[in-house]
């Protein structure tokens, strides 16, 4: 009776998740060094949970992981490192992505390894001391690197050098990108004045980050917000994904990777004209219509369309440009 239930409860599940369950014990199986692999990181983990953080005025607790929390989640200073949430699951699923690659591999434990395990705790000391939380955050995460490293081998360091790379999208940044912001605010405001005055005939004077209406009709302030840093990040995060994944060739996904900057941009003045258009047509009210991100806040994803289809056409374009040799 219970081998009849227990055939039917399988037959129910769907065939996807029955076909993931097969393929994911296969993968378990033919993974060497799990224990070792997992207690080490266990213990790698709990030095960061207990002696993770020492600044203390800002967020009162010990843990690193609830320093990073907080800081991608927290709105008071900025709102810019909220990708730090999904990067851990991307990273995940760009390993099972590459399984059948990467369990290939001879893996066996490397000591060598130990070596980015090492610098790793070095860091993190220099971090904890020095109260920089973002310096401990690149500690935890080449320790991690070091740690697979050890377990299976230099061939598994080479192969999952991406998707580990995308980690660095975890250290939280906030006001450390002040340097970046304004620059990326002033062209954006610079660029606005120049196509809305011989493009678009709309008489807009730039004052320093500010776009003015010279009758009074709409005044903005590009603001840090306003920037298009989390349209550069995420964009920039994008085009490395997609260059890892398509090419096997550095300088095409080095291009890729550079592109997204340009790209960032485009995509912001497109949203800031639209703001300035709907200004000149109905007043500073529909300008901020616009800026809230307008119907169902569609206008808020204009800046990632410019750089999706730029980087799938350059993408396509260098497949037929460029063609890679196939793989031994």
């Amino acid at each position: 009776m219970n081998l009849i239930c227990m055939d039917t409860n399988e037959r129910s599940q769907p065939k996807t998740l029955r076909k993931f369950q097969a393929e994911f014990s296969d993968c378990w199986r033919r993974l060497p060094n799990k224990a070792f692999f997992f207690a080490l990181l266990a213990v790698w983990l709990m030095l960061f949970q207990f002696l993770g953080n020492a600044t203390f005025g800002y967020i009162n607790t010990p843990s690193l992981f609830r320093w990073m929390f907080n800081a991608y989640n927290s709105r008071v200073i900025s709102d810019d490192d909220a990708q730090g949430n999904l990067i851990p699951f991307l990273v995940i699923g760009l390993f099972w992505w590459k399984r059948k690659e990467l369990l290939e591999l001879p893996l066996k434990i490397w000591l060598p390894a130990l070596g980015f395990v090492v610098l790793g705790l070095a860091l993190h000391v220099i971090g904890f001391i020095i109260q920089q939380p973002r310096v401990s955050t690149v500690a935890l995460f080449i320790g991690i690197y070091g740690l697979m490293g050890l377990a299976w081998g230099r061939a598994w360091l080479r192969n999952s050098l991406f998707p580990f790379f995308l980690f660095i999208f975890s250290v939280p940044l906030g006001i450390v990108l002040e340097p970046i912001t304004f620059p990326l605010r002033l062209l954006v405001c610079q660029l606005v004045e120049v196509v809305s005055h011989w493009i678009l005939g709309i008489d807009v004077t730039r004052i320093g980050t500010q776009l003015i209406d010279p009758s009074g009709t709409y005044q903005y302030d590009v603001q840090a917000a306003c920037s298009g840093i989390r349209s550069l990040v995420a964009i920039f995060l994008l085009a490395t994904a997609y260059g890892f994944m398509m090419f096997r060739s550095p300088w095409k996904r080095l291009f890729l990777m550079v592109l997204a900057f340009p790209l960032s941009v485009l995509g912001n003045l497109v949203r800031m004209l639209c703001i300035i258009v709907a200004a000149e047509i109905g007043g500073q009210s529909a300008g901020d219509y616009v800026h809230e991100g307008g119907p169902l806040g569609i206008i808020s994803l204009l800046p990632y369309i410019p750089a999706i289809f730029g980087l799938l056409l350059v993408g396509r374009w260098l497949e037929k440009k460029f063609v890679e040799k196939p793989q031994a």
